[in-house]
């Protein structure tokens, strides 16, 4: 978990604010270590109130014998309590037929502590939800199999997905903390990986001496499966978490390890660069010619555009119209038509990027692998040597 910030609760104002029928019953499973910090959670017979001075006291000065429990209980309130917050969790609650006692006085932290006492996985879900919009860089996998729609989703599922990722992160010192979240988005479902790093240390001061705080970090990735085009990209850190959750979900929901090879092999970048000389094939020898006859831009956006251009000749026709392919455009399949010497007929290539490449034979792959690499679809493929190498 983040460093425990508790700011809303070291003000007695905001906890006398919360129903305090509401703030027992929430701290209640916790009744032990208050006991042990001099805390009653019983209301006070003058005020009807709990020990508030008390408790912001005790909230002041967390340390290592505060439970896990509370701390997470309270960071996720803490994160939720806000207007926006009450609003996410009142829309799922009623989506999830989730009652709430609410009325005029009711505070974001009187609905988030509602809604955690009834589900905590919906404040933590609904917390986790903000993290999806904030990855910049994707790193993108291409199924060799023909576009297909994920398989249905299921909670078993993710918490077979969550045992697998807590069985690599255990080795790699990052604990067995992972939770996986869905979000399905029309054509894409959205996955947020919330896992743990590596301990860390950080000096403090316990009883007026020098001591330390050991915590471990809370970090997010993000997966996404795209069923238009039979891709997942994956936002993380290092290389063998990349690895790690391409092999993973590709386990689970198509029941292949290797479902998205992790080899980036093709590009279609040089038909952007280079436009009708990418397609020269004078200096192979046993090719007669090279023609592109279908291309498919991938715009996105809210409706997953997908743009696809087809003609005898695509780069020939986009040069008599005056058009170029923009440099920002993103290429995700490409068919050509190659006529090789000797063959009565031209075959078809077609070329997904970054790993597919489709020959009508199998035969064919020599000649066009040499065409490919000398025209620069191939790319100089890295390796994967370090596996916790940040990217």
């Amino acid at each position: 978990m983040t460093t425990l910030n508790l700011q809303r609760f070291t003000r007695v104002e905001t906890l006398r604010a919360i129903k305090q029928e509401l703030l027992a019953e929430f701290l209640q499973p916790y009744n032990d270590f208050f006991q042990s910090r001099g805390v009653s959670l019983a209301p006070q017979e003058d005020s009807g109130e709990l020990d508030c001075k008390t408790l912001v006291n005790v909230f002041m000065h967390p340390d290592a014998d505060t439970p896990d429990g509370l701390a997470d209980a309270l960071y996720f309130i803490h994160e939720m309590a806000t207007t926006d917050g009450m609003d996410q969790l009142m829309e799922e609650a009623e989506k999830s037929a989730i009652r709430i006692a609410y009325h005029p006085g009711s505070t974001p932290e009187d609905i988030a502590i509602q809604v955690w006492l009834a589900d905590r996985e919906i404040v933590e879900r609904k917390h986790a939800e903000q993290f999806l919009t904030r990855p910049k860089s994707f790193e993108y996998y291409q199924s060799e199999d023909e576009p297909t729609s994920i398989a249905k989703l299921k909670n078993d599922t993710l918490r077979g997905i969550e045992k697998n990722l807590d069985d690599w992160f255990e080795k790699k010192k990052r604990g067995r903390t992972s939770r996986v979240f869905a979000y399905p988005r029309g054509a894409e479902t959205w996955f947020l990986v919330r896992h743990g790093e590596p301990y860390k240390r950080e000096g403090s001061i316990k009883d007026g001496e020098s001591s330390s705080v050991f915590y471990r970090p809370e970090t997010f990735d993000v997966v996404v499966y795209n069923e238009t085009i039979g891709e997942i990209r994956v936002s993380a850190s290092t290389l063998g978490e990349k690895k790690l959750y391409r092999q993973t979900f590709g386990r689970h929901f198509f029941g292949d390890a290797n479902f998205f090879p992790g080899t980036g092999k093709y590009t279609l970048d040089p038909l952007k660069s280079d436009g009708e000389a990418a397609l020269v094939c004078s200096d192979v020898e046993g090719l007669e010619w090279v023609l592109l006859k279908e291309l498919h831009f991938y715009w996105g956006g809210q409706f997953r555009e997908v743009e696809i251009r087809k003609a005898d000749d695509v780069l020939a026709s986009f040069s008599r119209n005056g058009h170029n392919i923009h440099e920002n455009a993103r290429l995700i399949r490409a068919k050509f038509q190659v006529k090789f010497e000797n063959a009565k007929n031209p075959r078809t290539l077609i070329i997904r990027p970054p790993n597919v490449a489709n020959f009508t034979r199998d035969g064919d792959s020599v000649i066009g692998e040499v065409w490919l690499t000398r025209r620069g679809f191939v790319l100089n493929v890295p390796t994967e040597e370090n596996e916790n190498t940040p990217q």
